[in-house]
């Protein structure tokens, strides 16, 4: 049985940063950055994981806010080694061209930024570097940027082994968040320890296949309440695409994960209380309702969760 020790600490957290990883004990360090949905929110910022690995600081997906919060955990961006996208919908991708060229202006970056995705990723950088034209060249020129830090090294990924760089293993493996396709979820792997970022999904078998024994489960949930659908039928198209509670209950039912966590939260006339509820049906695991800025740190023994 897994503990779940949790500590509510009333200043900021201390970054987990990755050069203290290195040489530290075999740890996974998950910071959920944003928890959202594009419904803005004072307290959910856009969909965005920080998933830190021995000498590795990886970043998936970068939704509205993805760098203030990043900087809010006391991480620099220049640590950042890749960030990786699960789907091109606008709430996953809206922060990119802020992690991306703010980042490199504050941080002094001098490297590209490797940046992994489905097919359309590399069109979608070629053309954010042509609309941010303007401000490269007077960054560069100007500010005396580097001009290799403001390049994106783009690889498109298809199922498999995407990563693997001092003994942080990625791999990308395809969801069903139909009619979007291709979408992705990405597992990572390092010293035996597991955490999947599951992105944007309905019921995926793959998913369950892929995720199987996991650690750390990070999973979306999309609900509403019958009420709420009765005024707004139209929603339920948006669920289509989407995995209910009782959905992902009965994922995690199958993957055992030592703990399921909810991000990318979508409800509507839902209360956390009846969200659990309806996971419960099918899931009588551990749970976590993710938030904002909240860190998982897996060891061999427990996962160890820290809040604001």
């Amino acid at each position: 049985m897994v503990t779940l020790a949790v500590a509510i600490l009333v200043l900021l957290l201390a970054p987990a940063d990755a050069s203290a990883q290195k040489n530290g004990p075999p740890e996974i360090v998950v910071t959920l950055l944003g928890t959202g949905s594009p419904t803005i929110m004072e307290t959910r910022a856009g969909p965005s994981t920080m998933v830190q690995a021995g000498s590795q600081t990886l970043i998936f997906d970068a939704g509205r806010g993805a760098l203030q919060r990043l900087m809010q955990t006391g991480s620099d961006f220049g640590a950042v080694n890749a960030v990786f996208l699960t789907h091109l919908h606008s709430d996953e991708v809206v922060g990119l061209p802020d992690l991306w060229l703010t980042g490199w202006l504050l941080s002094g970056r001098e490297t590209p930024l490797p940046l992994y995705g489905p097919a359309g990723t590399a069109a979608m950088a070629s053309h954010l570097r042509q609309a941010f034209e303007f401000d490269i060249r007077f960054r560069i020129d100007d500010d005396k940027s580097s001009p290799t830090g403001a390049e994106v090294r783009v690889t498109e990924v298809r199922e498999g082994v995407v990563y693997d760089v001092d003994g942080v293993r990625v791999t990308a493996f395809e969801v069903d968040h139909q009619p979007v396709t291709p979408a992705f979820g990405y597992r990572v792997d390092y010293a035996g320890r597991s955490v999947v970022v599951a992105g944007d999904t309905r019921f995926s078998k793959n998913l369950i296949k892929f995720a199987a024994g996991v650690d750390l489960l990070v999973h979306p949930v999309a609900d509403a309440s019958e009420r709420f659908l009765q005024r707004n039928p139209g929603f339920e198209v948006v669920l289509g695409h989407s995995t209910s509670a009782a959905e992902a209950g009965a994922i995690f039912s199958e993957v055992k994960p030592k703990l399921a966590v909810y991000s990318h939260i979508v409800l509507r006339e839902i209360t956390n209380a009846e969200l659990v509820l309806r996971t419960r049906e099918s899931y009588e695991g551990p749970l976590m309702i993710g938030e904002d800025l909240q860190r998982f740190v897996v060891t061999a023994d427990d996962i160890t969760v820290y809040r604001r």
